[in-house]
């Protein structure tokens, strides 16, 4: 097995369990290791740190996967890695929620997979190098254990061009799921695009906050923005608001969403459904004098990476001011960060400028975050990548 010896000093986040090594931190490479082949990592002065996958293309060098040097990294390994991190999830699946992530890459010790369950069907994300050499691996263990229908290939991600691998998009094994697939989450259904729709397929890491938002809406009108499938505005719909408008680009998004409606037998004389650029649609219901009473921004990532946080801290601070001044007075305001690089303080002080532009009193009555089948290792921060705000907005 090839070693590779980091630079005095280097060896402090591999100690802390880290599963980071970065280029820069490579004293020497003692051979030619294959993008994603496993080496041994060592500090300087020779101690052992960790297994990890190599991958010479990459800003992160080495993903570490083991600290027990008598472990072998081996078939047997990657199955018992995936069942503990599929036993772990089986609290959340029932009759009312059939969804959920099984596995959540650098959270799971599987760096680099994510594997999502959509009813019988498996959306796989395979996002380094590493687990792009056992995917053959991956599938026959997942058949073996969870015995669904097909599992489908969504490597669709550009973070697979920082690792030198090709988009991947396509069946890997089983049936193709159907155009339109129907899943449950918290007792209401859902048709999802797993071949289409974005990211594996539908945004599970919200079941938690679409829930209690919820709890919020009964009576009010409601403006989901960035509606996607319509997790948000399907749930408000669910306990009584009197009106619910959604937004979203995407016409796929919409078409969804319209489906979704029916599929649960909603008034849709409740629902308006728009196609626009969001911050658009904000302005043309601010020129209307539009007020709402709950508003859901939840958009996509701003900021991939800490080099494109002032950006995103723009684009988020303009985003929330827009819909402070769409609010009733008192009216509700959760506003929600994808962006990994934004932590959650960063994001308040983004909410106290919006707020301070916006000439509004704002108070936080409630703080969101990712759910259970998301977790966030204690010694991996930047797995904390969802949180939201929820706020008065006086």
């Amino acid at each position: 097995m090839v070693e590779i010896v980091l630079k005095k000093g280097k060896e402090k986040a591999a100690l802390q369990r880290h599963p980071w090594v970065f280029s820069g931190a490579l004293e020497k490479v003692k051979g030619k290791p294959a993008n994603g082949e496993v080496v041994k990592v060592f500090a300087f002065d020779h101690e052992f740190l960790a297994y990890g996958y190599y991958n010479n293309n990459s800003r992160v060098a080495v993903r570490l996967l083991e600290w027990d040097e008598t472990q072998i990294i081996d078939r047997t390994w990657y199955e018992s890695r995936l069942k503990q991190a599929i036993a772990s999830r089986q609290f959340i699946l029932s009759e009312q929620t059939n969804t959920c992530r099984l596995v959540f890459s650098e959270a799971d010790f599987l760096p680099g997979l994510i594997v999502d369950k959509y009813a019988d069907f498996l959306s796989l994300q395979i996002l380094s190098s590493g687990i792009e050499s056992v995917k053959n691996d991956i599938v026959d263990i997942l058949k073996a254990q969870l015995k669904p229908k097909g599992i489908f290939d969504k490597s669709d991600a550009t973070a697979r061009t920082h690792e030198g691998l090709p988009i991947e998009n396509g069946l890997l094994w089983g049936e193709n799921p159907p155009e339109f697939l129907e899943v449950k989450e918290n007792g209401i259904a859902y048709n999802i695009n797993i071949a289409e729709g974005q990211k594996s397929g539908f945004y599970c890491d919200q079941r938690d906050n679409r829930k209690i938002l919820a709890s919020y809406t009964k009576g009010k009108k409601v403006l989901d923005c960035f509606s996607y499938s319509g997790g948000f505005s399907l749930n408000s719909l669910a306990n009584d608001a009197e009106a619910v408008t959604s937004v979203d680009s995407s016409a796929l998004a919409v078409e969804t969403l319209q489906q979704n409606v029916a599929l649960n037998k909603f008034d849709p004389k409740k629902v308006t459904t728009i196609q626009s650029d969001v911050n658009k649609q904000l302005r043309a219901f601010k020129e209307a004098g539009e007020l709402f009473d709950v508003i859901v921004l939840d958009p996509p990532k701003y900021a991939p990476s800490r080099s494109a946080l002032d950006r995103a801290a723009r684009a988020y601070k303009d985003l929330n001011r827009l819909g402070m001044l769409l609010l009733e007075k008192g009216g509700l305001l959760a506003t929600f960060s994808c962006s990994g690089a934004v932590d959650i303080e960063t994001f308040k002080q983004i909410i106290a400028w919006a707020a301070l532009d916006a000439g509004k009193e704002v108070q936080i009555i409630k703080q969101f975050c990712q759910p259970e089948d998301h977790p966030v290792r204690i010694s991996f921060s930047e797995g904390e990548y969802l949180k939201g705000l929820l706020l008065r907005v006086l």
